[in-house]
């Protein structure tokens, strides 16, 4: 290496050392490479095994082959005409050239440079203050996010592209852009560097060491660990509501959960939580438990607990959900209180089902749900987010193909699609902190939930794809189900309809399309944050918000505009509407007084794992 030249200035203490980025033990550094070299290889033997023994076959929609697809559509707009290709290509060009003329200034001022480009407001990835300090680190971020918006440009200018065309594009950008961000990568980021050269690697062996681990946890598919599992289990920490089992079906377990008081409402409380995730995401802990406030609040609760299925049960159909599952559900109701009156809740996916067995009982002439309550739930799919990018008519398909040969989808693929919905915050995260640096994640009971992924049923899941997101026609009033065409304005009973203002699963102003389908009253409150956070938020912590505004009706953007923001959860809001329904109370009921006790909660089924 040269002599440093001499400037003349003094040396900064604010000036990066270069020594932090040089090795310093090379024998040892060399030996970990090597280990991390070896762990590499148990990794690949891990993803390569089940592919070899005919266990996995990576037939499914392959994601790249649409992306390529779904990129050569946005590409013939801009090629096609030079002129509008080299407006483009002059774009970026300036975009660059005014980094690198910023990067020079940063090199040669004395003093601090204002970056022509940052990152968005909240952006966490570039926090170390080496991406400022030093220019290269700055120079590589600032080139990343010119690049990413002008490929987000691109899509968003692209004239004569069909709607869910550039849905889809644009998802895909955002994937890509996500997945390059030198923030990713231990030679363009800071704070992976540093370490790299202060472990002398070894926080590669580690990370390489998880990824074989979480391929072998996968069979073949990395099982991102996002949480340190071995410190939760269903039963023993977590899911701990005292009740009892008491019905079960191939489809499902119905659990009735034990009094708090000596009385309670008249009218009980049956839960269908969605079958993509287990139930206990209502009840993590003493402390976030709804199923434990409910029953503090005098519901005697009674919750399905959804099977997770295998191939037995491929051809189980939503038919077989609502009669083995919703209706054994009212069926032990009535044996273990003899009430033929009501709540019902429905969470997300469970919500779709409950409105759809809510329409189909209404033409059968069972009238023993009351009221229903729709947490984060879609009935109408116009406006149904991100998730729509994977719903064509060639991906299920595909979908539909891969899942004859097992009968059933991987719960891993389910997780995955969701985890893609908000992927610099629930992937890259965990690829870095797991596989780069080496470290175990913190033990977190909502992370081990989102892990503890279930499988989807064959023909349940392309009916719920097919019917809900391909063709909405629950909303259309086409759905057939048990013989009859459904239509959801012969739901004539009292609606609650809960949205999550940041939900990208089922967004706010889906949920409120849905509204206007209903025959009766619907009370529409939008809670903050997400999908899970917006539900589950018990009033002690004091946290986020909800808005109400009567009638919804009209733009939800309007409705958004004059709605009343109100401090705190929505528990108690809902409780109340509840009661005005009917707070008629009786003698607290004993799980299992006049119902077979199959077991303890949380029940058989939430146990099998994936």
């Amino acid at each position: 290496m040269g002599e440093a030249k001499d400037t003349g200035k003094p040396e900064s203490p604010e000036q990066p050392a270069v020594e932090q980025y040089l090795v310093k033990d090379p024998d040892r550094f060399a030996v970990n490479m090597a280990r991390m070299v070896e762990e590499a290889g148990k990794a690949a033997a891990a993803w390569a095994g089940p592919r070899e023994r005919g266990e996995v076959r990576d037939s499914l929609a392959d994601p790249m082959a649409d992306m390529v697809k779904t990129f050569s559509k946005v590409t013939e707009y801009w090629l096609s005409d030079p002129a509008r290709a080299l407006e483009a290509q002059t774009k970026l060009f300036s975009g660059y050239m005014e980094v690198w003329a910023n990067s020079i200034r940063h090199l040669t001022s004395d003093g601090p440079v204002e970056d022509v480009v940052v990152p968005d407001r909240g952006d966490k990835r570039f926090q170390d203050p080496e991406w400022g300090k030093n220019a290269f680190f700055d120079f590589l971020k600032q080139v990343y996010i010119v690049t990413s918006r002008w490929a987000g440009d691109l899509v968003t200018h692209a004239d004569g592209l069909d709607e869910h065309t550039r849905h889809k594009a644009g998802f895909y950008v955002k994937q890509l852009s996500n997945a390059i961000s030198p923030s990713n990568f231990i030679l363009t980021n800071p704070e992976l560097f540093r370490e790299t050269i202060a472990s002398n690697g070894e926080n590669l062996v580690r990370g390489m060491k998880m990824l074989a681990e979480d391929i072998a946890a996968g069979h073949g598919e990395l099982k991102l660990r996002q949480a340190d599992n071995s410190a939760f289990e269903v039963g023993r920490n977590i899911a701990l509501s005292p009740g009892k089992v008491v019905a079960r079906s191939a489809v499902a377990e119905i659990i009735q959960y034990e009094a708090l008081g000596e009385t309670v409402l008249k009218r009980p409380l049956l839960i269908c939580p969605p079958w993509i995730n287990k139930f206990y995401i209502l009840d993590l802990n003493p402390e976030k438990s709804f199923i434990r406030w409910a029953v503090g609040q005098g519901h005697t609760v009674f919750v399905i607990s959804w099977v997770n299925p295998n191939e037995r049960h491929a051809r189980m159909s939503w038919e077989d959900y609502i009669s083995g599952g919703l209706e054994l559900g009212l069926d032990a109701v009535e044996t273990a209180t003899g009430e033929t009156s009501v709540n019902a809740i429905g969470y997300c996916v469970g919500g779709t089902l409950l409105a759809a067995a809510l329409a189909l009982m209404a033409k059968t002439g069972d009238h023993r749900i009351r009221s229903a309550t729709l947490f984060t739930t879609q009935v109408d799919f116009t406006y149904a987010g991100d998730l729509k990018v994977f719903v064509d008519e060639d991906q299920i398909a595909a979908l539909e193909k891969a899942m004859e040969e097992k009968g059933y989808l991987d719960g891993t693929r389910m997780a995955t699609a969701f985890n893609m919905l908000r992927s610099s915050d629930l992937i890259w995260p965990y690829v870095v902190n797991n596989y780069m640096r080496g470290r175990e994640p913190m033990p977190f009971d909502l992370l081990y939930w989102n892990a503890d992924s279930t499988r989807m049923s064959a023909a349940n899941h392309s009916f719920y794809l097919r019917n809900c997101y391909l063709e909405n026609t629950l909303a259309a009033g086409r759905m057939k189900l048990g013989g009859h065409t459904l239509s959801l304005g012969d739901v004539t009973i009292p609606v609650y309809n809960l949205a999550a203002r940041e939900d990208h699963i089922a967004p706010a102003r889906s949920a409120f399309a849905g509204c206007a389908l209903f025959g009766g009253d619907v009370e529409f409150v939008m809670a903050g944050s997400g999908h899970i956070a917006g539900v589950i938020n018990p009033p002690a912590a004091k946290k986020y918000q909800h808005w109400t505004d009567g009638p919804p009706v009209g733009d939800f953007d309007a409705w958004v505009a004059r709605a009343t923001e109100n401090p705190g959860s929505w528990w108690p809001h809902w409780q109340r509407w509840i009661e005005r329904l009917d707070n008629d109370r009786v003698a607290a009921r004993i799980p299992g007084a006049t119902t077979p006790v199959l077991g303890d909660a949380p029940g058989e089924y939430v146990r099998v794992r994936v």
